[in-house]
């Protein structure tokens, strides 16, 4: 064993209770666990096995795969018959593909939030139930995977407007307490917003709350690398310390040749950690100007959204001073409530970008016209500021 791997071995542990997710087992003290996600077409079975073998060489204990069809189920049980790699499938909309899936996999992440969109006259519970009991038929897992721009709106308008924290946790904790009332307990819990500090705050607030549960840890739309390294290790650092955290994703706006690169920032963050080796702050410069990002995967619905991505930070240097963040999504899964937050908004069609200037709707541009509108709205943005003297 490598130095590094027997001192990160050494980090503080929280003793949650312990989950099977195939060959491996979170929580129970154990160390802790990095997984991604694949970036290819589902449907696309043999760049989605290549991809699948290359996370799983570079140290991925589970890699996940998007499924919103039937066929990307199909397609999934051809790369299920042909990997030995730890399997999660992730679910949006059609929480019915539950029963197609659970065969397949070691685990199934669902997300709260989006359980309303399919079937709205159907309580969630029912809908909850019908997931876990092909979990519990199958052999699987859970993830109760509840994102900051996804929660469901009946939830949020309880709230503050502001307040992200609190409808994140109480989406959890009712999800949490429907489960163990269900006696299904194979579960783990994530709770992840593309702010490093909303993160450390509703993760440390669950643990309060039910620190049994195991906890999979990560900065949503981290963007980039570098800063999108930085701002998850600005988080891991602080829960990882604290014994919070047995599973953990770096989720990186990178090519699909390069998603090994989440597996190795990931490894090398629990590293450094475990060395007492923590970020400059100097480092949380690199933020000021924040551009979040979706990580790349199956739903991109145009591969020029990464590199769009690039474009986007390249083009907006000049406002590296500046405290504004711009937003870019790659899909219409995430990409409407996920840009809401922003002062500008990129989501991404097949031909077209939609902008959008915080909630409101400016157009949909192609990719070529879409830096200048860009530029326009941040300079105005700058302009409008400088004037209040802000």
């Amino acid at each position: 064993m490598s130095p590094t791997a027997s001192s990160r071995e050494q980090l503080p542990r929280n003793r949650t209770r312990e989950v099977r997710i195939g060959s491996v087992t979170i929580g129970g003290g154990r160390p802790i666990m990095v997984q991604s996600m694949c970036a290819t077409k589902t449907a696309d079975v043999e760049a989605t096995l290549a991809q699948v073998s290359q996370l799983a060489a570079a140290g991925a204990g589970l890699v996940r795969i998007a499924v919103d069809t039937l066929r990307d189920a199909r397609a999934l049980a051809e790369v299920r018959d042909r990997t030995d790699a730890n399997l999660s499938v992730d679910l949006q909309e059609n929480y019915r593909l539950a029963a197609e899936v659970a065969p397949r996999v070691d685990k199934i992440r669902y997300n709260p939030g989006h359980l309303y969109h399919h079937e709205r006259e159907k309580p969630w519970q029912d809908k909850v139930r019908f997931i876990a009991d092909a979990a519990a038929e199958n052999d699987c897992a859970l993830r109760v995977g509840v994102n900051c721009g996804s929660v469901d709106p009946a939830k949020r308008e309880k709230y503050a407007e502001g307040d992200s924290v609190g409808p994140m946790l109480e989406s959890a904790l009712e999800h949490r307490e429907l489960l163990d009332r269900l006696g299904f307990t194979r579960y783990c819990v994530s709770l992840k917003d593309s702010d490093p500090r909303t993160v450390i705050e509703v993760n440390r607030r669950f643990v309060l709350e039910r620190g049994d549960v195991p906890l999979h840890l990560g900065v949503t739309e981290a963007g980039m690398p570098p800063e999108g390294i930085v701002k998850t290790r600005i988080a891991l650092e602080d829960l990882v310390r604290r014994g919070i955290g047995d599973t953990i994703r770096v989720s990186l706006t990178v090519p699909a040749a390069r998603k090994h690169e989440e597996i190795e920032a990931a490894r090398r963050i629990l590293d450094d950690i475990a060395a007492g080796r923590f970020h400059d702050e100097e480092d949380s410069r690199l933020l000021r100007l924040n551009i979040i990002a979706c990580p790349s995967c199956s739903r991109v619905e145009n591969e020029a959204f990464v590199e769009l991505a690039e474009r986007v930070r390249e083009a907006t240097r000049y406002a590296a001073d500046q405290a504004i963040t711009i937003a870019v999504m790659g899909c219409r899964v995430n990409g409407p409530g996920e840009t809401d937050d922003a002062e500008l908004g990129l989501w991404c069609g097949p031909t077209f970008v939609n902008l959008k200037r915080g909630g409101e709707k400016l157009g949909a541009f192609s990719y070529e016209e879409i830096l200048p509108k860009l530029k326009d709205e941040l300079d105005a943005i700058i302009a409008q500021r400088a004037q209040s003297g802000r």
